[in-house]
C-alpha cells in the first residue's frame, strides 16, 4: 500500500532532520574554536538587512559601492550553481537581501562548504561588498561567511499558506513566513503604546495588581482556582483587577490604569480566550459619560497609531470607520423600538419569559429580569449594530458593582461598547456607597448559592476599604486582544500571540 501524502511528509522531515544533524555534527569537529561550530556565542555582525537596504536600496543594476558591510539572517531562499551561489537572506522584521558567493570571492574550500552545509531555515552571517546584481537585485557580494546557528528542521514551504491551526500552534512559523504575523506584533505594541500615551496626557498612573486572589471579583465570570503550598490555601487566578484598581482609587491615586492579563475558566470562541490582556481605567469625579469620552479618544488614537487614520483596514479589505462621534443608545429604548414592544424596567419576569420564548430567546438557567432584557437586546439589536456605539444604561441585577443611574429608576449607569458587532469594553458611573454595595454583594452571593458559578462573592477587604472613602468616579475596562481585532479586522486567535491551544 502506497504511503499517503501526509506519511510521506513525514518521512521527508524525518529524513531532512539525519541530514542536517550530520552536518552540525561535521561543523562541531571542522570548526570546534570559540567563533565557530554550528552554534557560535555571537558573529561580528555590524550592520542590519534593514539598514543596509535603507542606505543602498537605490542602487542601479550592475552598481557597486565598494562598501563593506556584516550582516546575518535566516536562509530563507537558496540556489547553488557552479562558481557562484545565491541565499536570501531574511531578518527578524521580514527584511531581505540577497547574499552571493562565489569562487572568486572566497576560494573553493570555502565555497564547497556552504554548497554542503548551509541549508534553508539556518541563520548565517556574511560580510562583503554591497552592490546590485545585474537583474537589479541589492546584494552582498562575500568576502567571508559563518553558520550563525544550524537548523535541523527544516522550514514549512514560504510559498504555501500555513493554515490556521498551524500559524496558531506554530507561531514562530507563522512569524518566519507570513507579513501579516510580524505586522499584528507590531500594531499590538504600537497600540499599548498609544494607548499609554494618551492614559500620560490625562495624568494617569499605571500600576500593577495582583493576580493570584483568596478572593475573585469583579466580574461575573467563573474563576480558575489553584493551590498555594507556602499558604496551604486555595487561590484564585484574577478575572478582573477591578476591585483593587479601587482600592487605589480610595487610597487617593485619583486615576489609575493597568493593563494586563486575565484569566476567565470559561469557552473558547472566535472573540473570548480564557486568557486575555485587559485594559481597566478609573478616573476620580468623573462618571460614564466622561469616561466613555476618555475610551472614544483611546480608540481613535490606536486607530491613528497603528492605520495613520481612524479608518482603518481589515484584513479581507474592508474598511471601517471609527472616527468622528460615537452614537450613544438606550438598552431599553432601543431594545422596545426592534423588537416593537415597550420593554421597561418595570416589565415582570413572566412577561419577559414569555416574549423570549415566543421569540425563540433560549431562557438561561438562573434567569433574572436583567439576563433576560439582555438576551433580548442581543437577540433583536445587537445583529443590527454596525458603527461604534454606546449602549447606555443596563439592568441593575446584572452589574452589581455600578451606581444606579441618577434619573432612570431600575437601570444604572453602565455602557457597552459596541465596535465590529462585539463587545469591546465597558464603562461606569462607579458605586461608591458601602451599604449598597455590601447589599448587592448579598444578592450576588445568593445566586452563587443557587448553583450561579458567575456569581461574585461577598469581599470583605473591599468592602471595609469603601467605607473609607471612594470619592465619585468613572471606571472602564476594554479588552486588548479585541481592541486589535476591532483595528485589524483578524480573529482573537491572531491577535494574541501565542494563545491557549488544545
Amino acid at each position: 500500500m502506497s504511503d499517503t501524502p501526509e506519511t510521506a511528509e513525514v518521512d521527508d522531515v524525518f529524513e531532512q532532520k539525519a541530514v542536517r544533524l550530520a552536518k552540525r555534527e561535521r561543523l562541531i569537529e571542522e570548526r570546534s574554536d570559540a567563533a565557530g561550530g554550528a552554534y557560535p556565542v555571537s558573529v561580528p555582525v555590524t550592520d542590519t538587512i534593514p539598514d543596509v537596504r535603507a542606505r543602498f536600496g537605490e542602487l542601479e543594476a550592475g552598481d557597486e559601492t565598494g562598501v563593506t558591510v556584516a550582516v546575518a539572517g535566516r536562509v530563507v531562499f537558496s540556489r547553488n550553481t557552479g562558481k557562484l551561489c545565491f541565499a536570501t537572506l531574511q531578518a527578524g522584521d521580514g527584511s531581505r537581501i540577497q547574499a552571493m558567493v562565489s569562487l572568486a570571492a572566497v576560494g573553493e574550500e570555502s565555497l564547497q562548504a556552504w554548497k554542503e552545509l548551509v541549508d534553508l531555515g539556518d541563520h548565517v552571517f556574511v560580510a562583503g561588498e554591497v552592490i546590485s546584481s545585474r537583474r537589479g537585485e541589492l546584494s552582498i557580494m562575500v568576502s567571508e561567511w559563518q553558520i550563525a546557528a544550524k537548523a535541523i528542521l527544516p522550514l514549512p514551504n514560504l510559498y504555501t499558506e500555513l493554515s490556521e491551526e498551524s500559524r496558531v500552534r506554530s507561531r514562530y512559523l507563522d512569524l518566519i513566513a507570513r507579513d501579516r504575523a510580524r505586522e499584528t506584533v507590531i500594531a499590538r505594541a504600537k497600540v499599548n503604546a498609544s494607548l499609554r500615551a494618551t492614559f500620560a496626557g490625562h495624568d494617569f498612573i499605571e500600576v500593577e495588581t495582583p493576580m493570584l486572589q483568596v478572593q475573585h471579583g469583579g466580574a461575573s465570570a467563573r474563576p480558575f482556582v489553584t493551590h498555594s503550598n507556602a499558604f496551604d490555601a486555595e487561590l484564585y487566578l484574577r478575572i478582573a483587577p477591578e476591585l483593587f484598581l479601587k482600592r487605589a482609587v480610595v487610597g487617593g491615586i485619583d486615576r489609575v490604569f493597568e493593563i494586563n492579563r486575565n484569566f476567565r475558566n470559561e469557552g473558547a470562541d472566535s472573540t473570548h480566550s480564557p486568557e486575555f490582556a485587559m485594559l481597566e481605567a478609573y478616573q476620580s469625579y468623573s462618571d460614564y459619560n466622561g469616561i466613555a469620552d476618555l475610551t472614544q479618544e483611546l480608540v481613535q488614537n490606536a486607530a491613528r497609531a497603528v492605520a495613520g487614520s481612524t479608518t482603518v483596514v481589515w484584513a479581507d479589505g474592508t474598511e471601517y470607520d471609527l472616527g468622528g462621534e460615537w452614537e450613544r443608545l438606550s438598552m431599553y429604548g432601543s431594545l422596545s423600538a426592534a423588537s416593537g414592544r415597550d420593554i421597561t424596567p418595570e416589565t415582570t419576569l413572566d412577561v419577559l419569559v414569555a416574549f423570549a420564548e415566543e421569540s425563540g430567546v433560549e431562557v438561561p438557567a438562573h434567569a433574572t429580569h436583567g439576563k433576560l432584557v439582555e438576551e433580548l437586546w442581543e437577540h433583536f439589536v445587537k445583529p443590527g449594530l454596525t458603527k461604534p456605539t454606546f449602549v447606555m444604561d443596563f439592568p441593575v441585577d446584572t452589574s452589581p458593582l455600578v451606581r444606579e443611574h441618577r434619573s432612570v429608576a431600575g437601570v444604572v449607569e453602565k455602557w457597552d461598547l459596541y465596535v465590529r458587532g462585539f463587545e469591546l469594553a465597558t464603562g461606569y458611573s462607579e458605586l461608591v456607597d458601602p451599604v449598597i454595595q455590601r447589599e448587592r454583594f448579598v444578592e450576588q452571593a445568593k445566586l452563587a448559592a443557587r448553583g450561579d458559578d458567575e456569581a461574585m462573592r461577598i469581599d470583605e477587604e473591599f468592602l471595609r476599604a469603601l467605607e473609607h472613602g471612594m470619592p465619585p468616579t468613572g471606571g472602564m475596562g476594554m479588552g486588548i486582544d479585541r481592541l486589535l481585532m476591532a483595528i485589524t479586522g483578524l480573529g482573537i486567535r491572531e491577535t494574541i500571540l501565542f494563545p491557549l491551544v488544545k
